[in-house]
Formats: structure tokens, sequence, C-alpha cells
């Protein structure tokens, strides 16, 4: 077996079922979970039927590259979303089956394994980055998010010689958990250090559909480098899903897209692992990314359970409205860990500890003390959810 296994940590939901093991909740409660962001709104029926049309499909191999269509669908949302002079389908494009598989391949495809590698991400950090760092043979370097950088992370005390042994760079923005946006001139100093110290950028902008003010949407990494000269992308590249913008997780639908001769050589990596994305859901992806209606529609389900939940729990958990995505991020007033078997055993409610959404680091763990709550759940049960968690809070 592959040595380099016995290097991951189990993953936060395995933790949180041996952190509720040997507790039993009450039982006249039905469970409300707020653990995983797994969108629960309902999938577009334009989509759906568009799906199905296109099953006869099935008969034929797909290529990896995907095909043309998907990919000038996807190059023109781009472009009009981020507003780029350009984006180049047949080279800058590169159709995957979500981003969790492709940001874990990618770090097998850059990084050159050896004692020296090192592979720079944001602490609190969706694990895929890590295991995917330790699999390619390169060390984690993590760098913290915490209220006292407004959630985003502090990359100006990244020590230069963390920064000449950087092979690749995770970011997340909007992030995850907290939901903080990076702003153009904070990606534009990570692409100019990318330059300095030859690393690549991989931005997961997953969340960048969620968002509260319709008239300012996240801006992205390659935006940033567009604004600054760099219309080719160079060392940078975005990875995009239709599971949070369109409520598609099972379709296992995104794109990387970016410097073409970063793409040319994931492009190689991939045509020998095997992960092309069957044709029918390349027909349905088209479908998606060509439609912003569902998208708006969205964005307004996710601002009523936040109007509904915030009034709720404000004055009882320090908690804020994130720039972005669906989670809530709020301090706790003991320990994540018990505030979390706290809520599952009195109120039925399952959280994320943020201590397990983190890693211990010099300067102290920054997921502790919080959870991360996913609105995901049905208006009704977010609101039911969030009243639970005040009575429970007033019990104490």
């Amino acid at each position: 077996m592959n040595a380099l296994l016995g290097a991951l940590h189990p993953y936060p939901f395995e933790k949180l079922r041996a952190l509720f093991a040997d507790l039993q909740p009450p039982g006249d409660l039905a469970h409300i979970p707020l653990s995983i962001g797994e969108p629960r709104h309902p999938s577009p029926p334009f989509v759906l039927d568009t799906l199905a049309a296109n099953l006869p499909l099935l008969a034929n191999y797909p290529a990896t590259r995907g095909e043309a269509p998907l990919r000038e669908t996807i190059a023109g949302w781009l472009q009009q979303r981020f507003q780029l002079p350009g984006v180049d389908p047949e080279s800058e494009i590169l159709p995957v089956n979500g981003t969790r598989e492709a940001l874990f391949a990618f770090a097998q495809a850059v990084v050159t394994a050896g004692a020296g590698a090192a592979v720079v991400s944001p602490n609190p950090f969706y694990q895929i980055y890590e295991g995917a760092a330790l699999l390619a043979g390169a060390q984690p370097e993590f760098v913290n998010a915490s209220a006292a950088t407004g959630h985003l992370p502090d990359f100006a005390a990244v020590p230069e010689s963390v920064w000449q042994r950087c092979q690749l760079l995770y970011i997340c923005t909007p992030g995850n958990p907290s939901g903080a946006v990076m702003s153009v001139a904070a990606l534009q100093s990570l692409v100019e250090l990318a330059e300095r110290h030859d690393f690549i950028i991989a931005s997961d902008e997953c969340y960048s559909e969620i968002y509260a003010d319709e008239s300012s949407p996240p801006p992205g990494l390659l935006q940033a480098c567009a604004a600054m000269g760099n219309d080719r992308f160079r060392r940078c590249v975005v990875f995009h899903s239709l599971s949070k913008r369109s409520n598609l997780p099972g379709l296992r639908s995104g794109f990387v897209a970016g410097d073409a001769e970063v793409l040319a050589d994931f492009l190689r990596y991939r045509t020998y692992h095997g992960c092309a994305m069957p044709l029918h859901h390349q027909q349905a992806s088209v479908a998606a990314w060509g439609d912003e209606d569902h998208v708006r529609a969205n964005r307004a389900l996710y601002r009523q359970k936040f109007d509904a939940v915030l009034p709720i729990l404000q004055g009882h958990l320090t908690v804020e409205r994130p720039d972005a995505g669906f989670y809530l991020w709020p301090e706790t007033p003991l320990p994540d860990t018990e505030f979390a078997r706290l809520l599952y055993q009195q109120a039925h409610i399952t959280v994320v500890p943020g201590s397990f959404l983190a890693r211990e680091t010099p300067r102290g763990n920054p997921g502790s003390n919080r959870v991360r709550m996913a609105l995901v759940a049905s208006l009704e049960d977010c609101v039911e959810a969030a009243e639970r968690i005040v009575t429970v809070l007033g019990q104490r």
C-alpha cells in the first residue's frame, strides 16, 4: 500500500460520528443536520429534462477534454461573470467531475514530490487540499484565517522560506467556512508572489455564486489577473462547480479554467486518470451554465434564511452574516466540541466543530471555539434549528 495514505487525517464527518458515539438525542425532535454543505434546494427542472433527454448518449465514450459546446458555454459564462476580455475554450477550459475530484487531482499533476516541496493552504480549509498535498509528496503549510484578519488568510505572516518552497497555493474565495471574500487587490498580491517564487495558484471558487448583494458579486482570480494585464492567466487556475450554484451536487459537474500551459499538462494527467464527464452530464451542464434565472432564485432563498435565522441567534451567539456562501461561523460559549455535543444531545441538531476544519499551528487553531452551520435545510427547519439553539443556550 502507498505509505503516504497513513498521513491522511480522518475526515471531519468521521470525527463527528466519533464525537457523538456515546450520545442519545431526544427522540421527540426530528434531526436537523446543519453539518454537511449539501444543497437541498430543488434542482432546476430544465436541467433534469435535458439530462433525461440525452440518456442515449450513454452509448458513447466521452472525451476527457469535454465537448466543444460545453467548453464554449463555460468560456462565455466566465467572460460575462468576471468581465474577462476573452477565454479560449480550446486551451483555457477543462470540464471536470466536480471540484472535489479536480482539486485533489490537480496537486498530483503539478507538484514535484520531495523533501522541500510545500503546498500552502488557508486554515480552516477544505480537507481535500491537505490530502492532495500529502499524497503528492508535499508538506502542507497552513495560513491562519481568524477574526483579526477578517477571516481571510494572513498571507503577510507567511515566512519567505515557505514561499520559496511553495509549489502550489490553494485559496478559497468565498471562503469555507467563513464566507469571507478576497478583494481584487489581495488576489493580485498573490499573483505577484507566484511570479516571484514560481508557484501555481489554485482558486477554489465553488461558492462564488451565492452572495447577498446582486450588484456586488465576489471577484475571482482570473478577473484579478485580467485587471493587472495578465490576460492569459499565467500561473493561475480557478475551479467552479454546478453543485452549489445550481443545486446539482449529484451531477458532479464543474470546470477548471486558466493558464493554458498548466491545463495542457493537467489534461495529459487526466487522460490517464480516466475521469471524462459523461456526455449526458455535459449536455445538462450546458443548460445550467447558460441560465442565470435559477441562480438568482437560489440566492434569494439563501437570503431568506439568513434574514430569518440571524435575528433569532444574534444576542445569544456572536454571529455575523457572511459576505457569501451559505454557512454561519459563530463563536461558541464553550469549547466547540462540547457545544456540538450539547446541541446534538439536547436539540438533535448537528453542527461541525470549527477545530475539526482546521489544524493546530504555532498561532493556535483558528477554528477553535467556533462551529460551522450550513443553512441548506428548508427555511422552516433552519428557523426551527435556530430556535432550538436559543432554547439550549437559555437552559445553560
